[in-house]
């Protein structure tokens, strides 16, 4: 792992660049970074933005020596990016979905384009765990990295101008789920009843840096039980 870079993009921002091309390893590491600054407490701090191999870190201009902080910041993540550094354990957020090819309608591009069946499609999406890489796009948009290399589908040629909440998706090697009803051209493979971002939930996005994900196959019936729930209880 090469020494982190601090480059200040305005009086603002600090932008800390960790590697050119992210995996695993770098994704580790950004998350060390992550929570060795947020525990830090520095009180110039306002906010920190992980992404795959960058984490921004946003600055009250007022309350900091730009030489100081960046010196501070500096030292802590020389101990954050060592291997052995520990970091808070993972946690798992099991996602159900429905694989029904109403809520799927790509799932037979997704098999074409890697010589698999529907049925192989659902059983490597749901076999493997992702890591949740950062959050964007749209508010709770979590970009998971860990998809199985027999999935990866590039995205569709002309974008859908409206996704479903809850709509599950590939795009090249990633899977994600869409919070709110969006364009988009990830292709669909499933869709989830659970609400993946909610204004008046603390916090609310379901998903955070750093969770690991698994998928879990539910049938159609199943899907709508678990939407009916949730009206009774909201």
């Amino acid at each position: 792992m090469t020494t982190p870079q601090l480059t200040w993009s305005s009086e603002r921002t600090l932008r800390i660049a960790f590697a050119e091309n992210a995996d695993e390893t770098v994704h580790r590491t950004v998350r060390a970074a992550y929570e060795s600054l947020r525990a830090s407490q520095l009180p110039a701090i306002l906010d920190l933005t992980p992404a795959y191999d960058t984490l921004q870190v946003t600055i009250d201009p007022l309350a900091h020596d730009p030489t100081a902080l960046e010196r501070s910041i500096a030292s802590l993540l020389s101990e954050a990016v060592a291997p052995d550094h520990p970091i808070p354990p993972a946690r798992t957020v099991t996602i159900p979905v429905c694989y029904d090819p109403e809520f799927g309608p790509d799932l037979e591009s997704v098999g074409a384009h890697n010589n698999l069946s529907i049925e192989q499609v659902v059983s490597r999406h749901t076999s493997a765990e992702y890591s949740v890489h950062f959050l964007g796009f749209s508010p709770g948009f979590a970009y998971l990295g860990g998809l199985a290399r027999e999935l990866w589908t590039p995205r569709l040629d002309t974008p859908r101008t409206r996704i479903p909440a809850g709509s599950v998706g590939i795009a090249g090697s990633q899977t994600g789920i869409y919070p709110q009803s969006t364009p988009g051209g990830w292709r669909l493979i499933g869709r989830t009843p659970l609400v993946l971002f909610d204004p008046m939930r603390d916090p609310p996005a379901l998903l955070s840096v750093g969770d690991t994900v698994r998928f879990q196959a539910i049938s159609r019936d199943e899907y709508e039980s678990h939407r009916n729930e949730r009206r009774r209880t909201t």
